[in-house]
């Protein structure tokens, strides 16, 4: 019997950790609940979830503080739950490196939906029996998804999943003009309840990683999207 997936919930709102919990436990996963953010960092490198659902809003170190830090050590998804749902928290949490982002409050059914939909767009990284490789190649770029690497000129480059399959997608498509829309639905799914502002800022975040090169680009055709640009 395969292992259950494991999820760190990290809030400080014993009532709302409670719930999640109890949805997530009926659908087989392994739950554990720390209420700080000190405690999530010693926590996950000894539980090493899955996927972690983080609370903004956390006494000592708060959520933002957390996501960098585990940025700093693993790609492990993460889901930032808040209160506050201005664009700029949201942007400041996906540039963080968060992998998605709800508002409280939420249906518990939704953030299910949402945790499957993560973990379902990660597990390629998890299956070494992937029967055939999925990578594509330029010059000075390697872009593999069956484990989830990339390698820029001769050195490896670290990203979330969703950095990742989002370079993949274009470079797998050279020249080829996606809107944002359609990257939502590629990437996200259709599931995914958010706004365009998400490829922006995940297109922002390569472009500080994979810079341009002579070869090729990440270009931005004004008014439509974007494109992996091949000269």
């Amino acid at each position: 019997m395969a292992s259950k997936q494991k999820i760190l919930i990290v809030d400080d709102d014993a009532n709302i950790a409670e719930l999640i919990s109890l949805y997530l436990t009926k659908e087989f996963y392994e739950v554990r609940i720390v209420e700080d953010g000190e405690k999530a960092l010693q926590v996950f490198d000894t539980f090493q979830p899955n996927l972690i659902l983080l609370d903004l809003m956390l006494p000592g170190i708060d959520g933002y503080q957390v996501c960098r830090e585990i940025r700093t050590r693993s790609n492990v998804p993460i889901i930032m739950l808040s209160a506050k749902g201005e664009i700029f928290d949201k942007v400041l949490g996906l540039e963080l490196g968060a992998d998605d982002y709800m508002i409280k409050p939420f249906d518990s059914k939704e953030l299910v939906a949402r945790v499957k939909a993560v973990l379902r767009r990660f597990q390629p990284a998890r299956q070494e029996s992937t029967p055939a490789s999925r990578l594509v190649q330029y010059p000075d770029l390697i872009i593999n998804q069956t484990n989830y690497s990339v390698l820029y000129r001769g050195k490896t480059v670290e990203m979330p999943p969703k950095e990742l399959e989002l370079l993949y997608f274009l470079a797998s498509s050279p020249n080829q003009v996606f809107t944002r829309e359609q990257l939502l639905d590629h990437i996200w799914g259709y599931e995914y309840i958010g706004d365009t502002r998400t490829v922006d800022v995940h297109i922002k975040r390569l472009r500080e990683k994979i810079k341009d090169h002579e070869s090729w680009r990440l270009a931005t055709v004004w008014g439509i999207g974007y494109k992996f640009e091949v000269k």
